[in-house]
Order: structure tokens, then sequence, then C-alpha cells
């Protein structure tokens, strides 16, 4: 695979840790930053995209013009690979729109260590649309929402 100069992180595998729930936290950006997820449709289209497969389950999200931030856990175990997860509702978005190579290949993700991380990350990822000036309070953003309760 030829390099496109950036560094893509390296998806190890979930620590299961006893009696400990399992949250990640994942960014997906689109091919060449294209600013095609703010609006109601791909909206929609990510939202069953992420219903279809049962395997993980979505929490908190942000949908943002050209990225994703979302927090997921597994709902099966073992749990399903993270990558083959994301592989499929990245194929389903596509497909409800007729046209591949929507996505970038690679995607971000971090497994959360504690509670106060997620609350943490939650409160910086909520406040993206503010900082790029596309609302004045996150609360105005419309492309945001919990599907699942990740609780610790």
């Amino acid at each position: 695979m030829a390099s496109d100069g950036r560094h893509h992180p390296v998806h190890t595998a979930l620590r299961e840790r006893f009696n400990t729930s399992t949250i990640i936290f994942l960014t997906v950006c689109t091919k060449d930053r294209q600013p095609i997820l703010a609006n109601q449709n791909a909206h929609a289209a990510l939202i069953e995209a992420w219903r279809t497969n049962p395997k993980w389950l979505v929490g908190r999200y942000v949908v943002m013009p050209d990225h994703v931030h979302l927090f997921c856990a597994p709902a099966t175990s073992p749990p399903g690979l993270l990558a083959s997860w994301v592989k499929f509702w990245k194929s389903e978005f596509a497909s409800h729109f007729g046209q591949a190579g929507l996505w970038q290949r690679h995607f971000w993700d971090t497994q959360l260590r504690r509670g106060e991380s997620y609350e943490q990350k939650w409160h910086y990822v909520i406040q993206n649309p503010v900082r790029a000036g596309l609302v004045s309070a996150h609360e105005e953003w419309p492309f945001q929402g919990e599907l699942n309760v990740l609780s610790w």
C-alpha cells in the first residue's frame, strides 16, 4: 500500500476488562474531506446503516460536513472486529447513495479508559460545530444524537 504521507493509527485489539464496559471513540472522514454529510438525508442514512448491523452499538455522535465522531461499544461477546463493522456501515451508507468511494480508507479509534473520559471527549466533540462556525451553540446543530446509552 502506498503512503499518502500521513500517519495512520494502528487499530489495536480491544482490551476487555472484567466487569468494565468497552467504549470506543471513533472518527471517520469522507474521501478528500468532501462536505457531504451535514444534511438530513445523509444523517438518516448513517443512522440506518448503524442500526442495520447490531454487532456494535452507537452511543453519542456528531455528524460534521466532512467527518463523523461517534462513540460505540460491542454488542456481542466476544466482540466483532471494529474494522469490519466500520467497513460494513461505510458500504451501507455509500450504497444508499449509489456511489462508492465516499469515505477515507482509514479511521481513528481510541478505547476509552473510564466514564470520565467519555464525558470529557463528548463535551469536546459537541463543540465541533461551534468551533467550525456552523452554529453559535452546540444545541443548534441538528446532526447529532444518541442511539444507545453506553454506560460504565
